[in-house]
């Protein structure tokens, strides 16, 4: 049991790792009389703590909003966003609204990172960086499933099945989180998370920053907000870049499916990788023996865990590794102590580097608590999108047999993005279907995207790229890994998006990088 509950805790860090921001629920402070300044309707003031702490530049400021639009002049929520002028004023065009991606995601420091991963001084000039949690999320009138530090939940992504037994499993679990849901939301917020009306939200922050357009950089499921917001708002939008395509306007079933054929178009990387180093750790000494060997050793690890980590995990741990090269190395590690039943090494490789995070230590039976997980916001703001978006199959026999589709498929970890979770019982029906691709608009989508990513594959950004039409240009770069502008080294990918960005450069074709 110990094992276990150790376990759980690892995976619920990985399942949350990448979504900086804070997670408290205290509301920022409109103006703290340091630093304030208005434009348009806004008054900037300090940031909250755990933002300041991080980044002590930006300043932060709240936006009402309506909770449901349907009914404008009813209950208000207010959106925290997040400001780094531009170095510039003389050289400033707009402001350049940011996402992170999730559903869930905290965006309040994104102005910061992006700094930090070196965007560069033409694009700080131009713009005012606007980070902002979106609605639901960290600052911004968050919402909470209850779910607690202790609770046997392994996130949003379910687990590897196995077989239709591991699906029955799986949907008694979902079902309990559903009910889990709907009991803790008793002021009647989560039905109204949607991407639809956080693209409102965004047109809501334009004008009260007195903008007469919007520029974008979303990643992600930022890409569907992103394309989500154009669609609605086409006239008002000016450039737009979406990066790391879900492939629509909201991440459904499907998206989630896609996790199968991004784990398979990436792993050759890994895998090439890893046979490159065999005799340093041991993995096969060719790319299709690694694959080989990995598929083997999950099976075993089904039947004996090592320390707590069974094949759903190693499976989830090897996927989290594909999302950037960094992680191939850590990833190489992990699998060679698993490979060696190596429970002390095992630990260690979970405890000290990405793509794992930091241990926590377990919590023995009798100090369980009910304190909040750190998570709580993440998970269920990620649920409350992704269930209210679109409608889900809600009988566990289609999920049967699209998991079996998908190991057959997509053997890697198809069977793990086809599996039943919350939606599929979740108390709300859709308010609206999920925003249709616009296609009349001006041409100023950039859609990037790596060929190899496992969380989105290519395949996404050829769908929004086709769906756009006209209004879109896609940069296809040759690179591995989640997240491509200022994420990633590839110059050419770099200098596209920036000469856009700042001088409204627009590619007479696609390009390839």
């Amino acid at each position: 049991m110990e094992r276990g509950r150790r376990a759980r805790r690892w995976l619920a860090l990985i399942v949350a790792a990448g979504l900086a921001g804070s997670l408290l629920s205290t509301p920022a402070g409109a103006d703290d009389g340091a630093g304030s300044g208005s434009v348009g309707a806004v008054t900037w003031g300090a940031c909250p703590a755990d933002v300041a702490e991080k980044a002590p530049q930006l300043e932060c400021a709240e936006i009402p909003v309506p909770l449901d639009y349907d009914e404008p002049h009813g209950t208000t929520i207010k959106i925290t966003v997040s400001r780094q002028a531009s170095s510039d004023p003389a050289k400033r065009r707009g402001i350049l609204l940011l996402n992170p991606g999730g559903p869930g995601g905290a965006g309040l420091s994104q102005p910061a990172d992006l700094v930090n991963l070196g965007a560069p001084a033409s694009v700080l000039d131009s713009y005012d960086l606007i980070g902002m949690d979106p609605r639901g999320v960290g600052h911004s009138s968050p919402v909470s499933c209850g779910f607690t530090a202790d609770q046997d939940y392994r996130g949003n992504i379910p687990p590897f099945a196995a077989d239709a037994a591991a699906v029955e499993r799986q949907a008694e679990a979902a079902r309990k989180i559903a009910d889990q849901c709907a009991e803790h939301d008793q002021d009647g917020r989560l039905r109204h998370l949607t991407t639809a009306n956080t693209a409102r939200d965004l047109d809501r922050i334009r004008v009260a920053l007195g903008e007469q357009k919007l520029n974008f950089f979303g990643l992600s499921y930022g890409s569907a907000l992103g394309a989500a917001y154009a669609s609605l708002f086409p006239e008002t939008t000016d450039r737009l870049i979406i990066d790391s395509n879900v492939g629509d306007t909201h991440l459904g079933y499907e998206g989630m499916r896609q996790f199968g054929l991004g784990a398979e178009q990436t792993f050759p990387a890994f895998a090439k990788f890893a046979a490159a180093r065999h005799d340093a750790y041991g993995l096969g000494r060719t790319p299709a023996a690694v694959r080989r060997n990995y598929l083997e050793l999950a099976e075993r690890l089904d039947r004996e865990p090592v320390d707590g980590v069974d094949g759903a995990l190693a499976r989830f741990l090897v996927f989290v590794g594909l999302y950037s090269e960094k992680g191939f190395a850590p990833t190489a590690q992990l699998l060679q102590a698993l490979g060696d039943s190596d429970a002390a090494a095992v630990r260690r490789r979970l405890a000290e580097r990405p793509p794992v995070g930091p241990a926590q230590p377990s919590t023995p039976a009798e100090k369980k608590t009910d304190a909040l997980s750190p998570y709580d916001n993440t998970w269920s703001a990620f649920l409350a999108v992704t269930c209210n978006d679109s409608d889900w199959p809600e009988d566990v026999a289609t999920y049967q047999r699209e998991v079996a589709k998908d190991r057959a498929r997509f053997p890697l970890y198809g069977a793990a993005g086809s599996n039943i979770n919350p939606c599929a019982f979740w108390h709300h029906e859709p308010s609206e279907p999920p925003v249709a691709i616009n296609d009349n608009g001006p041409a100023n989508v950039l859609v990037v995207q790596n060929r190899r990513d496992p969380a989105t594959p290519y395949l996404g950004g050829l769908k929004i790229r086709q769906a756009f039409g006209d209004r879109a240009r896609l940069v296809s770069v040759d690179g591995v890994g989640h997240g491509v502008y200022l994420y990633d080294d590839d110059p050419c990918a770099m200098n596209v998006a920036t000469q856009y960005l700042v001088d409204g450069t627009w590619p007479r074709r696609d390009v390839t990088c």
